[in-house]
């Protein structure tokens, strides 16, 4: 049966990769076909599922500041929405004839939108750490402890008294800190990585509260630590196998009859009121077009929370049996047309964008980017290690430097070593219309997503830029499409590497006097 799963599954994903749709489609795909063929979920893929829904919260703990959970923007936003589509979907259950705890529990159900989806999706186009990243998985944390109250309300999980202890793990920081510093590199990091997550799980289902939230609260008590990058990366492979497991699963809830049909479209026809409450909103409260936009894209599908939900209220008798094939197949249709939607957002939002601007509200906004150089005669696009080695070294040279990232951790860590950095998403075609590329004699695109280093190149070669355009590149067959793009000069990091590597140990460039300097600025 496993290699069954595997073989389909890789098949379709494969087949999505190809027509540019993310693999996450075929992958529920394979899970529609093998419903087809008569083949039914189990206890083993849903284990694999759970754990890579664990691990990915995790992750996103790692990453995320409890700060970015306070924003305006967050709670505001992310408030009002439910409480308005919660409203909406409530009524429209009523119309149809639900009773009024029903049409209720089912009004908030939906309201949520899919944190496994959004966040995959983030992850994988680099965009967790961006502005609209941070704001969508706030908004998103915020969802899931809504959440915990709904189950406890539907009676099926009940908080204990002892929940709150949850909001002490980060006192464990020492403890957790001391045995990650000597865990290694290899095999023993991801034990301890998978160990973490899933002891914050079950610590949290011992105490009543979603196991989930116990992940992401065990990943958050790291968040921050500088080891946490390679810790992310070490779980990166497994967490991927495994959430293949979750939309298979979902896959294989199956497909619609005739008598269902006409529910499911009908709750599908709301998922663009969804979308377009959530642009509003983040547009009242103050936010660029784009950035309402692409965190609205993200933001606009069913979760899988509407699964559980809808189960335990059959239940607990709150909803009519009937209603839960109805809610599953509408959360992985949701999925599947979510999916490809957030693939080609930055796209989308270039082809509306003059109708999105009209919405805009005046004057300042939390997510404004340069519009000036302020004098910098190059520019460093993408703060990483290879953008922060390119900005010391063209420092070294004795050039003026501007250095853009859309992670504020990053620039962060840059501005206490006294770098000239400043907030800027690459992708975004208004950073490029807008920024006063006079006396730039080239930019550097460091980032490791490339879609992003061919948005920030059209747009330098819309704007007409006659300087260098160099990027990095790790696999050849993007070559040409970032020659295409107006990249002049391409940098293979792992070659060149070695290239060093050689001159080193060959005497021609000697490191120790390199290795003091960097010393003596750690230091300081």
């Amino acid at each position: 049966m496993e290699w069954l799963w595997v073989g389909v599954a890789y098949g379709l994903g494969w087949l999505a990769n190809r027509v540019g749709w993310p693999p996450l489609v075929g992958y529920l795909g394979a899970g529609f076909v093998l419903w087809a063929l008569g083949h039914s979920s189990s206890e083993f893929l849903g284990t694999l599922a759970d754990i890579g829904v664990l691990l990915l919260l995790f992750t996103v703990g790692l990453k995320l500041r409890l700060a970015s959970l306070l924003r305006r923007e967050v709670l505001g936003v992310g408030g009002l929405h439910l409480l308005l589509f919660a409203l909406l979907a409530g009524l429209l259950a009523l119309g149809v004839g639900f009773s009024g705890e029903a049409a209720w529990f089912l009004g908030i159900g939906l309201a949520f939108s899919s944190t496994v989806l959004a966040v995959k999706l983030l992850d994988d186009r680099s965009e967790l750490a961006t502005f609209h990243g941070r704001i969508a998985v706030g908004i998103l944390v915020l969802q899931d402890l809504v959440a915990v109250g709904l189950m406890a309300y539907a009676g099926v999980k009940n908080p204990t008294p002892w929940a709150l202890l949850l909001l002490a793990l980060p006192l464990l920081r020492p403890l957790v800190v001391f045995l990650l510093e000597r865990s290694g590199h290899d095999e023993l990091l991801l034990l301890y990585g998978l160990g973490l997550a899933l002891g914050g799980a079950r610590l949290a289902q011992a105490l009543g509260v979603s196991p989930e939230l116990g992940a992401l609260l065990m990943g958050m008590t790291l968040a921050a630590h500088p080891k946490t990058s390679e810790l992310s990366r070490t779980l990166w492979g497994l967490k991927e196998a495994f959430l293949v497991a979750f939309f298979l699963k979902i896959g294989l809830m199956g497909l619609p009859t005739a008598d269902q049909l006409l529910r499911v479209l009908g709750l599908l026809s709301l998922l663009p009121l969804k979308a377009g409450l959530f642009f509003f909103l983040f547009i009242a409260f103050g936010l660029r077009a784009r950035t309402a936009f692409v965190t609205s894209i993200s933001l606009a599908s069913y979760s899988e929370f509407a699964l559980i939900a809808s189960v335990e209220a059959v239940e607990g008798n709150l909803l009519p049996a009937s209603f839960t094939q109805t809610v599953s197949l509408v959360v992985a249709l949701s999925l599947a047309l979510a999916a490809p939607l957030n693939r080609g957002v930055h796209r989308l939002y270039q082809r509306y964008e003059p109708f999105l601007l009209r919405f805009e509200r005046k004057g300042h906004h939390a997510d404004d980017e340069p519009t000036s150089l302020g004098g910098a005669e190059w520019l460093v696009v993408g703060m990483g290690r290879t953008g922060g080695a390119a900005y010391k070294m063209l420092e070294k040279q004795g050039h003026t430097v501007l250095g853009l990232d859309a992670d504020e951790g990053k620039l962060e860590a840059h501005r206490a070593k006294r770098r000239n950095v400043r907030y800027g998403d690459a992708e975004d075609p208004e950073l490029w219309e807008r920024l006063d590329l006079t006396g730039l004699k080239g930019v550097l695109l460091t980032l490791p997503d490339l879609e992003a280093k061919l948005r920030a190149a059209e747009g330098l070669k819309r704007r007409g830029f006659k300087g260098i355009v160099a990027a990095t590149s790790y696999h050849r067959e993007e070559d040409p499409e970032l020659r295409a793009a107006g990249v002049t000069l391409i940098s293979r990091p792992f070659a060149e590497a070695g290239e060093r590597l050689a001159e080193r140990a060959m005497g021609l460039n000697p490191l120790e006097a390199e290795e003091a300097e960097e010393k003596e600025e750690e230091r300081r």
